[in-house]
C-alpha cells in the first residue's frame, strides 16, 4: 500500500499546541498525580511531583489547561491565594464529592507551568463566577504596575507578573458551566470579554469562548454571531466513548474486536467535527477568522473497579495509543483551523499520559505516541495520501492506515502512521515529492495486542521499539507496520 508525501502542499504550520493537555481538580489528576505537597516524602520540587514533570517536560509539553472542567465554573480564585493554612477548604460537587483545602491554586499551578516550560491556559468562572471576580484574576496574574490585585499578589510573595495569555471564558456553558442557552452565553461572553483586558501591549491576552458540544452546530452558529468579534477562538469537545449508553460506556481493558473497532470509527469522527464547526465559524464571520481549540478530547471508558465513580480512572491501552494518534493526525491536517488541543486528562483520569500509585508512576501507550509524534510541533504540515483498505466489524468500518506528515526546520520530514487493524500487518511503500532526497530514514514503532497496557509491575509491556526492515529505494522507502500499531518515521538527507 502506498503512502504519498507532497512537499508541495501544505495548509501551513503545526502549531505547537495542538499537543496541549488537560489538568481538571477531578480525582488524582492534580491531588497524588501532578502535586505531591510541601510535606510529601514523594522527590518533589516545591510540591511538584519530581517523576511526573520530567516525565511530561520530555513530551515537550506546551500548554497545561486549568483548573477545569466542570470544576472551573464552581472554582473561586482567592481561596486558593496566599498562606496554606488560611485558605479555604471546599467541597468538589462535581468530582466525587470530596473535600479539598486549596493548597493548589493560582502561584501552584503557575509554578508547575514553569516547571514544565510551557504555557498556561486558565478557565475562569462564568457559571458561578461575577465579571468583576473573572477581571481581577486576569489582573492579579499580569498587571505589572500598582494595582489592588497586582498589590495582593505581591503580598502574597510574587513580584513579576505571569503573563498568562489564554483564557477560557467559563467551561460547558451548555452544561455543567450553567446550562444556558446559546445566545445567553453569546451575551455573557460579550460582557466577561469586555474587562478580561490587557495590561500592556506586549502581552495580549487570547480569549477562548465555551463552544460546542459534539455536533451541537447551532451553539456554534449562535455564539460566534453574537460574540465572535470580541473573541479569539472558539471550543470545542468531543469524547470517544464506545457505547451510546453513558452508564455503561465500555471497559478500558477486556473490550471486544467490535468494541475495539466501535472506538476509532467514533474517533474518525473528529474529522467531520472539525471541518463542520469550522466552516460555521468561517460562514458566520467571515472577516474575523476564529481558531477552534479542541481542549477536551479523548477516550471516556467506565471507571477501574473499586475505584471511586466520580475520579473517572481508567487503564490506557493501544486502543487508546490509536485513538491518540488518529486525533493528532488529524488535528495536524487541519493546522489553517486547529490552533489548540488539550487531551483528557494529563495524570490519573481518562486518558492520561501518566498513571501514579504513590511513589510508583507509569508511562501509558497513549504517552509514548505523544512522545513520537512531539517533531510535528511548529513544523510545516505536509500533504500526504494513503492507499488503504477497509477494516472492521460490520458497521464500524475503518480505513486501515491513517497518516500526517510534517517538515522541520532544517528538512528532515517526520511521517506518523497508525495501522488500524487489529489482526493484519500493512506493508507500505512510501514515496514523495518536494522534500528533497532521502539519504536515511529511521523510524520507531509501537506495537501490540489491542488489549495490551502497562502496570506498576510490568511498566515496559507496551514502549517504543526501533523499526526493523526499513528499506530505502531511489524514490521513498519500504516497511511494515504490524498490525495494530503507531510509527514514526524521521526522513533525512
Amino acid at each position: 500500500m502506498r503512502i504519498i508525501i507532497n512537499g508541495n502542499r501544505s495548509k501551513g504550520t503545526i502549531n505547537k499546541n495542538i499537543y496541549g493537555h488537560f489538568s481538571e481538580h477531578l480525582g488524582r489528576c492534580i491531588y497524588g498525580g501532578l502535586y505531591a505537597g510541601d510535606n510529601s516524602d514523594i522527590p518533589n520540587v516545591n510540591g511538584m511531583r519530581t517523576d511526573v514533570v520530567n516525565a511530561l517536560k520530555d513530551l515537550n509539553i506546551p500548554v497545561l489547561r486549568w483548573p477545569g472542567g466542570c470544576f472551573a465554573d464552581t472554582y473561586h480564585w482567592q481561596d486558593g491565594i496566599g498562606p496554606k493554612e488560611n485558605r479555604k477548604t471546599i467541597v468538589n460537587t462535581n468530582w466525587g464529592g470530596v473535600t479539598e483545602d486549596n493548597s493548589f491554586g493560582t502561584h501552584e499551578f503557575l509554578e508547575l507551568c514553569r516547571q514544565l516550560g510551557c504555557e498556561p491556559y486558565i478557565s475562569g468562572n462564568v457559571g458561578s463566577g461575577t465579571v468583576q471576580e473573572f477581571s481581577d484574576w486576569v489582573e492579579y496574574c499580569n498587571m505589572g504596575g500598582i494595582s489592588p490585585m497586582a498589590s495582593l499578589r505581591r503580598l502574597n510573595g510574587r513580584d513579576e507578573p505571569w503573563h498568562v495569555k489564554y483564557w477560557g471564558i467559563g467551561n460547558e456553558a451548555w452544561g455543567c458551566g450553567g446550562n444556558m442557552r446559546p445566545e445567553y452565553y453569546g451575551d455573557l461572553c460579550r460582557q466577561y470579554s469586555t474587562y478580561l483586558r490587557n495590561y500592556d501591549k506586549e502581552h495580549k491576552i487570547y480569549k477562548i469562548a465555551s463552544g460546542a458540544n459534539v455536533d451541537d452546530y447551532r451553539w456554534t452558529e449562535a455564539v460566534a454571531r453574537v460574540a465572535g468579534h470580541v473573541i479569539d477562538a472558539m471550543s470545542l469537545h468531543y469524547y470517544t466513548v464506545p457505547n451510546e449508553d453513558w452508564h455503561h460506556k465500555g471497559a478500558a481493558t477486556g473490550f471486544t474486536t467490535e468494541e475495539y473497532y466501535t472506538t476509532l470509527r467514533k474517533t474518525l469522527y473528529m474529522k467531520t467535527l472539525v471541518e463542520n464547526h469550522t466552516n460555521i465559524m468561517r460562514m458566520t464571520n467571515p472577516k474575523h477568522k476564529l481558531g477552534l481549540v479542541v481542549d477536551e478530547w479523548g477516550t471516556w471508558f467506565d471507571v477501574e473497579p473499586d475505584t471511586n465513580p466520580g475520579f473517572l480512572y481508567q487503564q490506557n491501552t493501544m486502543r487508546d495509543a490509536l485513538v491518540a494518534a488518529i486525533n493528532l493526525n488529524i488535528f495536524n491536517d487541519h493546522c489553517d483551523v486547529v490552533v489548540m488541543a488539550n487531551i483528557a486528562q494529563t495524570v490519573n483520569v481518562l486518558q492520561a499520559m501518566v498513571l501514579t500509585e504513590g511513589e510508583k508512576m507509569v508511562l501509558t501507550p497513549s504517552y509514548h505516541v505523544f512522545h513520537m509524534y512531539k517533531g510535528h510541533q511548529n513544523a510545516k504540515q505536509l500533504e500526504t495520501y494513503a492507499e488503504t483498505k477497509t477494516v472492521g466489524c460490520g458497521d464500524d468500518q475503518v480505513p486501515n492506515l491513517h497518516v500526517s506528515a510534517s517538515q522541520a526546520a532544517n528538512g528532515s520530514v517526520l511521517l506518523t502512521v497508525a495501522n488500524l487493524s487489529d489482526t493484519e500487518a500493512a506493508p507500505v511503500e512510501v514515496l514523495w515529492s518536494g522534500i528533497g532526497r532521502c539519504g536515511k530514514v529511521e523510524g520507531t514503532v509501537l506495537a501490540g495486542a489491542s488489549g495490551a497496557y502497562n502496570t506498576f509491575d510490568a511498566p515496559e509491556n507496551v514502549k517504543p521499539q526501533p523499526m526493523s526492515g526499513i528499506q530505502v529505494t531511489e524514490s521513498g522507502f519500504t516497511a511494515v507496520m504490524p498490525a495494530c500499531s503507531v510509527a514514526a518515521f524521521t526522513i533525512t538527507e
